[in-house]
C-alpha cells in the first residue's frame, strides 16, 4: 500500500498529573526513556517506518525541549520539501480536554488538514511506548470498510485511531453541534451510525501515565524478551543523534544487567539500571534498580536503589537514597542532592 495516502497526527497536548515530577520542565512527549530516547520517538518512528511522510504534532505545555529534540525532523527523515514534520502549538491554553484528538485543537490549525492530500489519517497520543505497523492497521481498516479503527493492546485502547481525513474534517467542523469534543468521544458513543472497528496490537506496548508506570516499564526493558519485542531490526526506533565517545569503564567498575548509553564514565557498581548519555558515576558508588538520566553526576560512595535521577542532577559524595518499585525516589532535573539530605 502506498502510504502517501496516510497522514500522521500526534496529540502532544496531554497533561498527566501523576507524571508531573518528570514533566515539570518538559512536555510528556519529551520525557526521556530507555537510555537514549524520548517518549515521542516510539510513535513517531512507527509512523515513519509505516511509510508516513507527513506528521503533524500538536503540543501545548512546556514544549521547548520537544522542539529542540525533534528540530527539523532530519533524524526521522522528515525534513522534506514536500510534507515532512509540522508543529502546531495551541494558541488557546484554556481549552480543557482529557482525551486524545481534541477537535478544538485541530480546528485552530484546520488549514493543515484542508491542504493535506492524504486520504487517511492516524491520530495517536505521544506517551505510548510501542512499535506498531500502521500500514497493517490501515489495510484492515479499508478491508473491513470501517469508519474509525481503534488500536488496542490486550483489550485496552492505546488511544490510536485510523479514519478517513474527510471524516476527521466533518467531525472537526461539527463538534460544537454533535457534542463530540474528541475522537475518543466518538468511539465511546454507540448511538451514532459510524462503524467502529478494533485492531489488536500483538507486540509490546506500554502506556506511560505515572511515575510508577514509567519506572515499571523502564525496568521491563531489561528483560531481553521484552526488549526484543520493542526494538525490531526491521523497524528501528529513531532519535536525536548525538556524537559522543564510547563509555569509559575504570578498572574497578562493575556493570550487571543494565543499559549504559555512550559518553558515560563509570567507576562504581551498576546493576539492573538504565544509565543515559554522559552520566558520571563515582568511585565506590552503588546504583541498583535505578534510572540515571543524561548528564547527571553520582558522587563517590553513594548508594541508590529504586531511584530516578532526572537530567543534569547531581548527587554529592556519600548520599544514600532508597525508593521502592511502586514509589521510586525521584530527583528532579537540575537539582543537587547533598549530604544534608541524609540526616
Amino acid at each position: 500500500m502506498n502510504n502517501e495516502w496516510m497522514l500522521g497526527v500526534i496529540d502532544a497536548t496531554t497533561y498527566i498529573e501523576p507524571l508531573q515530577p518528570l514533566a515539570l520542565h518538559r512536555s510528556v512527549a519529551a520525557v526521556p526513556f530507555a537510555g537514549r530516547y524520548r517518549l515521542i520517538d516510539f510513535v513517531l518512528s512507527s509512523m515513519v517506518n509505516s511509510g508516513i511522510e507527513s506528521v503533524a504534532i500538536f503540543p501545548k505545555y512546556q514544549y521547548r525541549s520537544l522542539m529542540d529534540h525533534l528540530n527539523s525532523g532530519k533524524n526521522w527523515d522528515l525534513n522534506r520539501k514536500r510534507d515532512g514534520l509540522f508543529f502546531f502549538p495551541s494558541p488557546d491554553l484554556s481549552i480543557s480536554t482529557h482525551h486524545v484528538g481534541a477537535f478544538a485543537h485541530f480546528e485552530q490549525h484546520i488549514d493543515y488538514f484542508l491542504r493535506s492530500r492524504q486520504k487517511y489519517a492516524v491520530i495517536c497520543n505521544s506517551h505510548t511506548v510501542c512499535n506498531i505497523d500502521y500500514e497493517a492497521v490501515l489495510e484492515r481498516h479499508i478491508a473491513n470498510e470501517c469508519d474509525i479503527t481503534e488500536i488496542r493492546y490486550q483489550g485496552r485502547s492505546l488511544e490510536m485511531y485510523v479514519l478517513e481525513t474527510s471524516l476527521l474534517l466533518d467531525l472537526i467542523a461539527n463538534y460544537k453541534q454533535t457534542g463530540y469534543c474528541s475522537i475518543v468521544d466518538v468511539v465511546r458513543d454507540y448511538r451514532h451510525s459510524y462503524k467502529i472497528c478494533t485492531y489488536e496490537h500483538n507486540g509490546y506496548a506500554a502506556v506511560i501515565d505515572s511515575v510508577e508506570s514509567y519506572f515499571r516499564h523502564s525496568m521491563e526493558l531489561l528483560n531481553r524478551d521484552i526488549w526484543r519485542q520493542l526494538f525490531l531490526p526491521e523497524r528501528p526506533i529513531y532519535t536525536k543523534v548525538k556524537d559522543e565517545p564510547p563509555t569509559k569503564y575504570t578498572e574497578k567498575a562493575v556493570v550487571k544487567n543494565s543499559f549504559v548509553a555512550n559518553g558515560c564514565i563509570v567507576e562504581g557498581h551498576v546493576e539492573n539500571s538504565i544509565i543515559f548519555r554522559s552520566v558520571k558515576i563515582g568511585k565506590g558508588a552503588v546504583i541498583k534498580n535505578s534510572i540515571i538520566m543524561q548528564k547527571s553526576q553520582i558522587g563517590e560512595q553513594c548508594y541508590l536503589d529504586s531511584v530516578i535521577v532526572d537530567k543534569d542532577a547531581k548527587i554529592e559524595n556519600g548520599v544514600s537514597l532508597r525508593g521502592t518499585d511502586r514509589h521510586p525516589f525521584v530527583i528532579r532535573k537540575g537539582t543537587v542532592q547533598g549530604e544534608l539530605m541524609n540526616q
